[in-house]
């Protein structure tokens, strides 16, 4: 018998932990009156640097300016290519538009989702300068090739880790390096629904070169270098310090809450196992999973009125992404496509995400996999 409503993600119950400390830690940013960089943000930087190891961490408002700020740092100009995904949420593209930057969109893996290294390499031309390689859903995509690809052809490599904060990249040699502390420049979100997540809109990138950590510093902030001295063209993209407060106590929390996703995850894995219809989330052996999202593939066209069946039963489930980036819009006139991608419309056609999140119980997953089972029963 499940208590409450299922939530795709239950912030509130989330909140409702850490409620005295959240509080508490914002009645102070109020009492204090330093709500632009003021303390909180530079120990969240700290906190956060420490915890990837990596020498910078400089937050910004929201994780699509992190991205741009990324290729204003990098000096990329207009009419250099970028690849990205084209199974991918638009931000990661959308800001190469406003740089008037052209966006190379590949297909993506099918078993991770994350980008196909095979036809990453089959992009590039004279007029790359940039790999995005999004760590989807939760886990990172194959840094292990992706790094000696941008070396060999002189590519900057930017980490969109928005969905995939905590997540260990591990490589052949056994070392483990967090998600974003790879490539050049890592960007990430904290929109409330991410994995760590503040009360508004915030966002991040980090880097160990010393050059790129002190030139994004200035361009996140009007391109100054001291107050009414500025080196670059910048942008007003800061973190304020209520949201710091947020995302200081929740920090201390990310592994533990990485830990709920999991077992809710394995949970899922194991009562789905036996539906010939479905394919479970593939985990690369590469990288923990920190499961932004739990993402299915359905077979034989049953994703959308399994999606309308579990609505009925008052069970949310989601499609991350129904339209890839090539066929949105806004890119026609601006983007090119790179060979076929042939898996990234089957994904669109085919993937469904149950609701995931830190405070997802026994019962409430025994009621959704109940639910898909009956679907599935009643095609037979």
């Amino acid at each position: 018998m499940i208590q409450q409503k299922i939530e795709m993600v239950d912030l509130k119950s989330q909140y409702e932990k850490i409620k005295d400390r959240v509080d508490s830690a914002i009645a102070a940013c109020i009492q204090e009156g330093s709500f632009i960089n003021g303390p909180e943000v530079k120990k969240f930087s700290a906190g956060l640097a420490n915890y990837l190891n990596v020498k910078y961490v400089i937050p910004c408002a929201n994780g699509t300016d992190a991205l741009q700020i990324a290729m204003m740092a990098l000096d990329l100009q207009p009419g250099d290519e970028v690849i990205v995904p084209a199974f991918t949420y638009v931000a990661t593209a959308e800001v190469l538009g406003l740089l008037k930057l052209t966006p190379v969109m590949v297909d993506a893996d099918p078993d991770t989702f994350n980008i196909d290294i095979a036809a990453l390499e089959a992009a590039i031309t004279p007029k790359t300068k940039a790999i995005v390689p999004v760590h989807l859903f939760g886990q990172c995509a194959n840094m292990e090739a992706i790094i000696p690809i941008a070396k060999k052809n002189n590519l900057f490599v930017i980490e969109d880790t928005a969905q995939a904060i905590g997540a260990d990249y591990i490589f052949s040699d056994g070392r483990r390096t967090k998600a974003g502390a790879i490539g050049n420049i890592g960007c990430t979100s904290f929109f409330p629904s991410k994995n760590l997540g503040c009360y508004g809109d915030g966002g991040a990138l980090y880097t160990n070169d010393d050059a790129l950590g002190e030139k994004i510093q200035m361009i996140a902030n009007h391109g100054q270098v001291k107050k009414y001295v500025h080196k670059y063209i910048g942008v007003n993209s800061r973190l304020d310090s209520i949201q710091a407060a947020v995302l200081n106590i929740k920090l201390s929390h990310l592994d533990e809450y990485a830990n709920a996703r999991l077992q809710a995850a394995n949970y899922y894995d194991e009562a789905l196992a036996g539906i010939p219809q479905l394919k479970t989330p593939i985990r690369d052996p590469k990288s923990t999973h920190v499961f932004h999202q739990y993402t299915l593939q359905i077979a034989e066209g049953h994703r959308d009125s399994l999606k309308k069946h579990l609505e009925q039963q008052g069970i949310p489930a989601m499609i991350y992404y129904p339209v890839p980036l090539n066929e949105q819009e806004a890119f026609q006139a601006i983007g090119k496509v790179s060979g076929s991608l042939a898996v990234t419309h089957k994904l669109c056609a085919s993937v469904l995400s149950l609701p995931m999140h830190t405070e997802l119980d026994k019962p409430q997953q025994e009621y959704i996999v109940e639910a898909i089972k009956n679907y599935f029963n009643s095609q037979n």
